[in-house]
């Protein structure tokens, strides 16, 4: 796995730390008294963890693999990812989080600062390949020199298409189309054979919208927003010509009506049962999908309108929470979870990206060209961070959501309903929305 570039996680770290959610509940300094703690314990402590529902899948195989093999067990919380920042919030105010939290990295710097972590330094120095972790994550679960929290889970985007489909539909299963122009024909032609859609996506998830078509005017070598992450730039032709695609599939049935309601929590089900073409979305995803004679999963680069290749990094981080009793057995845990057993024969194993460099060339990435795949799109993507991100592009109710909805299946010029929106999304990110 290829670290993000230097200047992109320092962007990262400058942006999301100054504020993404308030924890005004919880304002104290992170507990000095396990600083220089670094015990682990495996005495049957029962731990209880929670995590957002886009890293269910993940985090429950981590889970399921320690407790069938340790005297502690983990009792894993899932909750849906538009209400758990909210959720994490009022209950770190009321001192009753989990013992074990898992976060979207851009809340980490965050919740580092806030008192919502142990401080994990001491027991951090104690491992090993500590140098070797993602970089990103660590950086960004880091205050004052102090850190907080290790990597969880790395995910990008990237295109995943059915081999059957495309054997069906007279396509090369090995060779997916490089240009976007490529990726509505091949979907064409698959919806062409009337049992099946082509393409899909999450019309009203505006998470999930940015994940999977941003890369693509990226890839193009145009941007989201500007160095400073405080107007947006979404008014360009390459946005224009991704938007305007993806109209012209959903206005053409190549991609299903379901996908206009779509909000996040279904919208790899359709794939996963052999009903979609092709589908940009999240690496691990690949984990909980099972393939067989309807499915046979390929993945490839996210394209631009005429070429290139892009991908939306991000993932998650694990720590310990302040208000936790059970310190040692959660580290016991979540030291494991970074184990080489647990990174190459839990995680590679089920076709799940490693956090640990010296581990990505394992023996399952060289066996599966398309873990290979995502270790590449780790070191070429981006992570566009923005002090006001959440409440712009994540919220249902922000401008984000109003501009792609419009461009997806609005009846004005994409182009100039782009331009429309840009303002209000520019307005948003300098005022907090």
């Amino acid at each position: 796995m290829s670290p993000l570039p230097p200047t992109r996680a320092r962007r990262r770290l400058a942006t999301a730390a100054a504020a993404l959610l308030l924890l005004s509940a919880c304002q104290s300094a992170p507990p000095a008294s396990s600083a220089n703690d670094t015990t682990s314990v495996d005495d049957g402590t029962t731990l209880t963890m929670w995590t957002r529902s886009p890293t269910a899948t993940f985090s429950q195989t981590l889970v399921d693999a320690y407790n069938a093999s340790h005297k502690n067990k983990v009792e894993l919380t899932v909750f849906p990812a538009d209400s758990y920042q909210q959720k994490v919030g009022t209950a770190a105010g009321a001192k009753q989080l989990p013992d074990i939290l898992a976060a979207d990295v851009v809340y980490a710097p965050n919740y580092a600062s806030k008192g919502v972590y142990l401080d994990l330094s001491a027991r951090v120095d104690t491992l090993p390949f500590k140098d070797k972790l993602a970089p990103a994550h660590v950086e960004a679960a880091t205050h004052d020199g102090k850190v907080y929290g290790v990597p969880h889970d790395i995910d990008l985007s990237a295109v995943f298409y059915n081999k059957v489909l495309f054997s069906r539909a007279g396509l090369d299963p090995e060779n997916p189309p490089t240009t976007l122009e490529g990726l509505y024909e091949a979907a064409k032609k698959i919806d062409a054979l009337g049992d099946v859609d082509g393409y899909f996506y999450g019309g009203a998830c505006p998470g999930c919208m940015l994940f999977t078509t941003w890369p693509m005017i990226w890839a193009s070598g145009d941007t989201v927003l500007d160095q400073e992450g405080t107007a947006s730039t979404l008014d360009n032709g390459s946005a224009t010509d991704v938007y305007a695609t993806m109209r012209r599939m959903y206005a053409e049935g190549i991609v299903p009506t379901s996908a206009k309601n779509e909000s996040g929590p279904t919208w790899t089900q359709l794939f996963s049962e052999g009903k979609i073409g092709i589908q940009p979305m999240g690496a691990t995803a690949l984990q909980g999908m099972k393939e067989g004679a309807g499915l046979q999963i390929g993945v490839a680069p996210i394209p631009g309108p005429k070429g290139g290749r892009s991908s939306f990094v991000g993932g998650d981080v694990l720590g310990i929470s302040s208000n936790s009793t059970k310190a040692a057995a959660a580290w016991d845990f979540i030291s494991w979870t970074l184990s080489e057993s647990a990174q190459v024969e839990v995680l590679a194993k089920n076709k799940n990206i490693t956090v640990r460099s010296d581990l990505a060339e394992n023996t399952y990435a060289k066996q599966d060209n398309r873990l290979r795949v995502f270790n590449l799109l780790a070191g070429e993507g981006q992570t566009p961070i923005s002090v006001n991100f959440g409440k712009t592009f994540n919220d249902t109710n922000g401008p984000w959501t109003a501009a792609v909805t419009d461009a997806l299946f609005g009846s004005r010029d994409v182009g100039e309903t782009l331009k429309q929106h840009n303002g209000t999304i520019t307005e948003s990110l300098a005022s907090g929305g």
